[in-house]
């Protein structure tokens, strides 16, 4: 019985910090920061810089997203003409994923 208790237990902590490694959702500032540092993600800026080139227009949100192993950058872009574009970017290689006229 206390063989099967602790094996449980440890199964927990497994599957607990397992779904903490794999959990989706919004990267916070202070990881975002250490995930350019450590070179597994593109510079916001590198991404910037080329959006801007060949869409002038005033950055109006970005977010960092964790899906799984891979991340994901969304941008919202306003442009001189008054239309909103989205970018979804791959944010561990810079790869264009979805460009969206926003309505």
């Amino acid at each position: 019985m206390m063989f099967y208790r602790a094996n449980m237990v440890l199964l927990l902590v497994v599957l607990f910090t397992a779904s903490l490694l794999y959990a989706d959702g919004d990267v916070g500032y202070q990881e975002a920061r250490r995930l350019t540092q450590s070179g597994k993600i593109v510079p916001l800026t590198d991404l910037l810089r080329k959006i801007q080139a060949e869409r002038p227009g005033r950055v109006i949100e970005v977010e960092l997203e964790r899906h799984g192993q891979t991340f994901l950058y969304e941008i919202e872009i306003l442009d001189e003409q008054g239309m909103v574009w989205e970018y979804k970017l791959d944010a561990v290689n810079g790869e264009l994923l979805e460009l969206e006229l926003e309505d």
